[in-house]
């Protein structure tokens, strides 16, 4: 099924639905364009999910309510729900890249078979409800398989990802996570983006801070897993994985916006750990939910999510958009 005949710009602000006043390019911190979903409550809230690790790597367990601090600039903001980390179930969007770029050097292979890890580690049966959907994309976004427990479906839809095109690798990456984001009230997933590519974007409407903006104002964790051949690997070809240290860019920085991560892959082990690590950290997740700020201002409001141990590190979404009635 085809989402769109193409990413014009009217499309995708519709597909979106976001008002779009201008964007200072590539300013993070003062997005000007976010999705505004409704939120049907008798007290507007925010939720917050969060991942905190030690300094180890390991995740921090047991953590309670009173562990965490959420900053709305440099206002604390009360918490008013919270969900403790547990074995929640899990729902992903598969979005693959199907640009021209995409057929060098088996990139394509690559990504399917990082795709299966990623498969690999969910529970796809009906007593789990780990759910998964399949998209790709090259100036058109693709739907391909709709959201299913169904492994054998999932496979079916990843024979049918095949290189292409040209890449509008941000607009796809927004398309996606609003549609991962339309879930019913009370569903018990979460929820991630994670986006197989090889890192080229030739033809966006959007750019990278945009697409944060947007991702991380409907709390949908990207998470990017860039193919590359063993030779470009950072680190060496037997470098087993390489998300950290690498110099930031523009596909790091949308990720860590969004409360996801970016990886380097280059072989089955690689694609293995962090297939591993980004389900873990679903499904420990922490997840909260604060009163949206009091004050009057539409727009952008930025948050910060701390805890109280300064040897425990978090990663979460970095703000949402309010409006009349429309809190995310």
């Amino acid at each position: 099924m085809k989402v769109c005949r193409g990413l014009t710009s009217t499309a995708v602000l519709a597909l979106l639905t976001f008002a779009p006043p201008p964007l200072r390019a590539q300013d993070p911190q003062q997005p000007d364009l976010a999705p505004r979903a409704t939120f049907k409550s008798a007290v507007d809230l925010v939720s917050i999910a969060a991942v905190v690790r030690d300094q180890h790597g390991r995740f921090a367990r047991d953590l309670k309510q009173d562990d965490f601090l959420v900053l709305e600039g440099k206002e604390p903001r009360p918490i008013v729900e919270f969900h403790a980390a547990q074995d929640a179930p899990v729902r992903v969007a598969l979005l693959f890249d199907v640009s021209g770029s995409m057929r060098l050097a088996s990139k394509m292979e690559e990504a399917r078979q990082a795709a299966r890890h990623v498969l690999g580690a969910l529970r796809l049966d009906n007593a789990s409800m780990d759910e998964a959907a399949v998209f790709s994309f090259d100036m058109n976004l693709q739907a391909l398989q709709p959201f299913t427990a169904d492994a054998a479906a999932i496979e079916t839809a990843l024979s049918r990802v095949q290189p292409y095109g040209q890449t509008s690798l941000y607009d796809a990456i927004a398309q996606t996570a609003r549609s991962v984001a339309e879930t019913a009230p009370g569903d018990r997933h979460r929820r991630a983006v994670i986006v197989f590519t090889d890192g080229w974007d030739t033809s966006s409407e959007m750019n990278p801070a945009q697409v944060s903006a947007i991702a991380s104002s409907i709390d949908v964790p990207v998470y990017v897993l860039t193919i590359v051949s063993p030779l470009d690997h950072p680190g060496g070809p037997d470098a087993v994985t390489e998300q950290r240290g690498l110099p930031e860019g523009k596909l790091r920085t949308l990720a860590h916006w969004t409360g996801g991560e970016l990886f380097v892959v280059s072989a089955p082990a690689h694609e293995s750990i962090a297939a591993r690590q980004i389900v873990d950290e679903l499904r420990h997740q922490y997840v909260m939910a604060v009163s949206a700020s009091a004050a009057s201002r539409d727009g952008w409001h930025q948050l910060s999510v701390r805890v109280k141990n300064r040897d425990l590190t978090v990663r979460a979404r970095s703000g949402y958009r309010a409006g009349t009635r429309s809190i995310s």
